[in-house]
């Protein structure tokens, strides 16, 4: 096995991966020829690769989420790789620049020579229920978006990385786009209730009203704001995947929002 990361990545991660028997290389997703030594001699590639998980000087949504994703798929044909799973999230009712560069690089894997996997799950509870985003469990305070009364089919990082590393074996995942959702749907105030009691306290709760939110998705110059911003509108609206069909061809317990909760106590 075999792990692409940067120069500027985490050197504690690095050695966990390294700890594991992963073969680490350094490299780009702005860069081919980085690209094309990390694609020689294997048969599949896994890219979870985003400008919104660590921004460095120089990414963008056009250079790495839709050049450099492009320029891997490239890079893995030409070194023969045979299967592609790629990272995306569901198709959303916005036009805003993540999403027109998540669609490009599906339709080009469609469109290229390999066995594709296209996963979409929705939203990760380690980082939508996180403090980062307005949901602070220690400190009792949570903000939510819209009326915060739509279900969301929440999922953790976790399974997707289950369903991720099973693809590349299970039938059911050639030439195949699938919705990932955890194993209920439950709105944002319900997931507060959860969280209220295991931490046995009230939480005091805060609304930014989707118009404002449309707004500020509407207003925003700059890409990054604008697809934050239309992240945000998606989870104000919630997204319900129905996952029974998907557990029967890939069997497995999904991590609940209360069994997050819990860990997190």
């Amino acid at each position: 096995m075999r792990a692409l990361v940067r120069s500027a990545s985490d050197p504690t991660k690095v050695a966990k991966l390294e700890g594991l028997g992963v073969q680490v290389v350094r490299g780009d997703m702005k860069e081919r020829q980085s690209l094309d030594a990390a694609c020689r001699g294997i048969s599949a590639v896994l890219s979870t690769a985003s400008s919104f998980v660590s921004r460095q000087e120089g990414d963008s949504i056009r250079s790495v989420d839709l050049e450099g994703q492009v320029s891997l798929i490239e890079a893995a044909e030409a070194a023969g790789v045979h299967h592609f799973v790629f990272v995306s999230f569901p198709p959303i009712e916005i036009e805003f620049p993540l999403q027109s560069a998540k669609r490009a690089v599906e339709r080009r894997l469609k469109d290229g020579e390999m066995t594709y996997t296209v996963l979409q799950p929705t939203f990760f509870m380690e980082a939508w229920l996180s403090s980062s985003l307005g949901f602070d469990a220690a400190g009792a305070t949570v903000r939510l978006y819209g009326t915060g009364e739509n279900k969301i089919s929440w999922i953790s990082y976790r399974d997707v990385a289950r369903f991720v590393a099973a693809s590349v074996d299970n039938p059911a995942a050639r030439n195949a786009v699938i919705k990932l959702g955890g194993p209920e749907a439950l709105s944002p105030r319900e997931v507060v209730r959860i969280f209220e009691a295991i931490a046995g306290r009230r939480f005091d709760i805060k609304c930014v009203p989707e118009d404002s939110l449309r707004t500020q998705q509407q207003t925003a110059t700059d890409a990054f704001q604008q697809s934050s911003a239309a992240l945000v509108l998606y989870y104000a609206r919630g997204e319900v995947i129905d996952m029974q069909e998907t557990l029967r061809k890939f069997p497995g317990r999904l991590v609940s929002v209360r069994e997050y909760a819990r860990a997190g106590a």
